[in-house]
């Protein structure tokens, strides 16, 4: 809890001491427990805050003695429980009235124990809104039981399981879904709180499906009634069905093919926030499941979708105009009168606030689906989707305003959320809720409010400003773009800004506000860019060439379908701009990607460089089918490397650090997709007996070294059964051409396109026998193969154990990938010698013979580039692995530091050599990123500065210029090859840098 409100949680005072008194009395006089009780300290001081505060609950206590005893004698989860034993005992064959006696009896016992757990402090919030949230499944649970037993008797529907005495198994396959919405289906009901319900049902479950919505539209009327109903008894809950889709236009219950096309076509925002905390609560909750998966992506959807925030706060504001017309009802910050749910800083926008941020983030990220607000809350802080201080702040709001909710709400048991508005009323209030005095009650609610309405304010009210950002250095001026002609105040204001062709510029922002690019066509992307544009604007005046700069982004907007989406990315996140202009600037590469893919740019957002890798598993698993567990596999690759890329561009992630992110996105996508591909093809093929199959990563990818467009070296190896001869599906396989097709199925879900590009391309060569060898093969084959020469095998060459120097098993059964790695150091071990090096330098001799480097900057190929660095690495490990089995490290930088340790390269050498590879694939990374491949030693200026800049890190003396940087290449490369030919041999002189 918060600073404020230290003295909030003493049990409460009585208020009104004369009704306290007289409930004490009445409560003693029914017997000698009961005057026990009253007697008691605990009695006392809990018949003292229900008569002093309720008349309702005093009225309740009286007649309802026998259950506060139950409650004094064994708590309150044991007295709760038996206040709904009676349901679980109740006859299937009873009668309407008998049934609704029943509820009503249970309702009036548990709200009794609820208040006493609550008043007490025997149960926290959770505690009371969970009790609530139970006491009304049961109750609607034996409900649509009954009914559903009286509609199969009048021969509706068919009711499979009627015989059954629990309801959830007899309603199991009857059809019928009841969803409960809002605070039930989040387990949060109020203590006077009416339930949101949503009826559906299957109409094939009806005995003639033509009239199965007559036949469900009665039960759910009933079901109404049954619960509605005031008797002498009381009531049990008031109900709300409003939620179904289309309520004006559709009868009480619909089915479930018709509410999942409304939500395809024509589901609005705020219905997807109310599908947030959908649930089933009655009828068959398999099949109730089953419409929620169908409807997820209507929920959740695949893109970041900041432009419903509009549609959220709309309805926000249609609460205050309807509820804010009364002074202090909601509208501004009060206490008097003041609405705790729907006004100024209340519950609503603290769930608003919550459930925002969910829908935004919640489709790439299934953590952040938690369907109650402190969860919500919790899970958002957690992820970095919201301040862990403003998280806390409104979940303390958010506890201490519920609670007031719940004691305005048993003062008489009505469904009210507005506080008294006399004196009196307010001091009841607040000594019910355990406050000493009004005042402190009153700053205390107030100091919660405000805290609130600032974070509402922040997420739906805050906008950029539409002037130019202060602190610019630029000097104030019009920006007019929507005339026929450039206006010269406009030109002038560009000029000063930095932008060489002002009258381009204003030509081509002109055409945007006139909608001649397909992302400005509507009203509203335009509206937005008008309020976007100062902003903008200096954000790419920042850039080396802004002119270039901002004409890619024209680009960008030419090739968007619809520009809503992504200007209101921007509008509401407007630090994006600077990171989309610094692409846009620096990058064509990166900036050519993202035309063709503009959801690259919610990776952006994502606020770190590994949310992708953490969130695919969770996605992946909550796929409902093969083809959208690939979906999620390559929109979340593509988004995190676009992530990964620009953080490293931006200098955010050294090339170390980078290498690793992009390897454990890699990894992830191998791991997510294997197991996924393997049981899609044993739907066709069943599976061979103890077979299964992993994949090592060579390369880039087995040294953690994955830089921007690197292939995914892989090697796939799989394990059976000794007996094993073919598979057991209904299209049994031979095991080799069952593993040979798994592999193909495997390497084609990593590489096939979609809407969101190739997830990666997949280079094999590296397997046994290369491409000449099988795609996958068995692991007693790679033993054999990599095994001694005088064995049946052996007939590995010495390049290819310079690759499982490399080697790292990324997926498959623990106990194969342990294999794997045995086998690849036994192989290193038993093939150790001097031939290694004699190896490595021809086979470097023929490399520089006939595969000359591309140009200046092939900083891999050049003489005493990156290949030399990794050369004599991988030699040394080969020639020494059986003395020095440590050695062995499938990262560069690890190899070379183990060389040293073990004195197989000087300590100054390795250091060297450490430097430089760190230098070449620093600068091959930013060269991918900027530039890709060139030929010329001239780069463009923004793309020389971006590499200047990046490089700085990795420099002992940082370059200035680009001769700068070209005379330090020639110093590494030569200290690079100094040491190649030191540890490997003397090489041809041809080619020097």
């Amino acid at each position: 809890m918060s600073d404020a409100e230290p003295s909030r949680r003493r049990p409460p005072t009585p208020f009104d001491t004369a009704a306290a008194g007289r409930l004490a009395e009445d409560f003693a006089a029914k017997g000698a427990a009961e005057a026990a009780f009253a007697a008691s300290s605990s009695g006392a001081a809990l018949l003292a805050a229900l008569g002093g505060h309720s008349p309702f609950l005093a009225d309740l206590a009286l007649r309802e003695a026998t259950t506060l005893l139950r409650f004094a004698e064994r708590g309150a989860d044991a007295a709760f429980a038996g206040a709904l034993d009676p349901l679980g005992r109740a006859d299937p064959a009873a009668s309407f009235n008998q049934l609704g006696a029943a509820l009503r009896q249970a309702k009036r016992q548990a709200a009794l124990i609820v208040a006493a757990a609550d008043l007490s402090g025997e149960w926290a919030l959770d505690g009371v809104t969970g009790a609530l949230s139970t006491l009304a499944e049961t109750c609607i649970d034996l409900a649509c039981a009954h009914l559903l037993r009286e509609a199969a008797g009048r021969g509706e529907i068919h009711l499979p399981n009627a015989a059954k005495r629990d309801p959830k198994a007899a309603s199991k396959g009857s059809g019928l879904v009841v969803l409960g919405m809002g605070k039930l289906g989040g387990r949060e009901l109020n203590y006077s709180s009416d339930v949101d319900l949503m009826v559906l049902f299957d109409p094939v479950a009806a005995v003639d499906p033509d009239r199965a919505q007559a036949s469900f539209v009665r039960l759910a009327r009933d079901l109404v009634r049954l619960l509605e109903e005031r008797t002498a008894e009381g009531y049990v809950f008031r109900t709300d069905l409003r939620l179904r889709p289309d309520p004006a236009a559709t009868p009480l219950a619909v089915s479930i093919p018709a509410a999942i096309s409304y939500y395809e076509s024509f589901g609005q925002n705020w219905e997807r926030a109310a599908m947030l905390k959908a649930r089933p609560v009655a009828g068959d909750r398999g099949l109730g499941e089953h419409f929620l998966a169908e409807i997820r992506p209507f929920v959740w959807r695949r893109h970041l979708d900041f432009a419903m925030i509009a549609d959220i706060h709309s309805i926000k504001r249609q609460i205050h105009a309807v509820h804010g017309s009364k002074r202090g009802a909601g509208a501004e910050i009060a206490v008097a009168g003041h609405d705790v749910k729907l006004g100024r800083g209340g519950i609503r926008e603290i769930e608003f606030t919550a459930q925002v941020a969910q829908l935004i983030w919640g489709g790439r990220d299934p953590a952040l689906r938690d369907p109650t607000t402190l969860g919500a809350l919790v899970a958002l802080a957690a992820a970095g989707r919201m301040d862990r201080r403003a998280a806390a702040d409104l979940a303390d709001a958010y506890v201490f305003l519920r609670d007031v909710e719940h004691r305005i709400q048993m003062v008489a048991d009505r469904q009210t959320h507005r506080l008294p508005e006399d004196p009196d009323g307010l001091a009841r209030i607040a000594s019910f809720t355990g406050f000493p005095d009004a005042d402190l009650f009153a700053s205390t609610l107030t100091g919660h409010l405000r805290r609130v309405a600032s974070q509402y304010s922040r997420q739906f009210e805050a906008a950029p400003a539409l002037s130019l950002p202060g602190g610019e250095g630029f000097e104030g001026g019009d920006l007019v773009f929507t005339g026929p002609e450039n206006d010269p105040g406009t030109l002038e204001t560009l000029k000063r800004m930095g932008y060489a062709n002002p009258g381009g510029i204003s030509a081509m922002i002109r055409a945007w506000h006139h909608g001649h690019r397909r992302a400005t066509r509507t009203e509203r992307a335009r509206e937005l860019l008008t309020a976007l544009m100062p902003t903008l604007l200096a954000a790419f005046a920042r850039q080396r060439e802004p002119d270039t700069a901002l004409a890619r982004l024209d680009t960008l907007l030419d090739r968007l379908p619809a520009g809503v989406q992504v200007l209101s990315l921007f509008h509401r996140n407007p630090a994006l701009l600077d990171r989309v202009a610094g692409v846009l600037g620096a990058a064509p590469a990166l900036a050519d990607h993202l035309a063709r893919d503009p959801a690259a740019l919610e990776g952006l957002l994502a606020g770190g460089h590994g949310t992708a890798a953490a969130s695919l598993p969770a996605l992946v698993g909550a796929a409902r089918h093969y083809e959208e567990a690939l979906e999620s596999v390559r929109r979340m690759v593509t988004e995190g490397r676009f992530e990964v890329d620009v953080a490293a561009l931006e200098g955010k992630l050294d090339v170390d650090a980078a290498g690793i992110a992009r390897s454990e996105l890699a990894d992830a996508a191998i791991t997510c997709l294997l197991p996924q591909v393997a049981k899609d093809f044993a739907t066709r093929h069943g599976k061979v007996p103890g077979g299964a199959m992993a994949v090592v990563g060579m390369g880039k990818l087995g040294g953690r070294e994955m830089l921007p467009g690197s292939d995914l070296d892989l090697v796939l190896i799989y394990d059976h059964a000794e007996d094993a001869t073919e598979s057991d599906g209904p299209k049994p396989l031979a095991v080799p051409t069952y593993f040979s097709r798994l592999a193909h199925q495997f390497v084609a879900a990593l590489t096939a396109p979609g809407a969101e590009g190739k997830p990666y391309e997949v280079d094999m060569r590296l397997r046994p026998s290369g491409n000449k060898g099988p795609v996958a093969a068995s692991i007693a084959a790679f033993e054999r193969y990599h095994g001694p020469k005088e064995s049946e095998g052996g007939q590995a060459w010495t390049w290819e154990r310079m690759a499982l120097t490399r080697a790292r098993p990324v997926a498959g059964p623990p106990a194969l990938r342990k294999r794997i790695a045995e086998c690849c150091r036994q192989a290193l071990a038993v093939h150790a010698g001097p031939q290694a090096i004699a190896d490595a330098l021809a086979m470097r001799a023929r490399m520089l013979r006939d595969l000359p480097p591309d140009g200046p900057w092939d900083v891999k190929a050049i003489p005493g580039g990156l290949v030399e660095v990794e050369f004599i690495a991988q030699a040394l490990q080969c020639a020494h692995a059986a003395e020095h089995p440590r050695i062995v490290a499938p990262t560069t930088r690890d190899a070379l530091a183990n060389l040293a340790r073990a004195g197989l390269l000087e300590p100054g050498e390795a250091a060297l050599l450490i430097r430089a590879e760190r230098f070449w694939r620093t600068l091959q990374s930013l060269l991918r990123l900027t530039v890709g491949r060139v030929r010329t030693e001239e780069l463009p200026p923004a793309s020389a500065h971006a590499l200047l800049r990046g490089l700085a890190p990795a420099c002992e003396t940082p370059p200035v210029d680009l001769p700068a940087l070209r005379a330090q290449m020639r110093e590494i490369a030569a200290g690079v090859r100094s040491s190649f030919e030191r540890r490997l041999g003397p090489l041809p002189v041809k080619g020097a840098a």
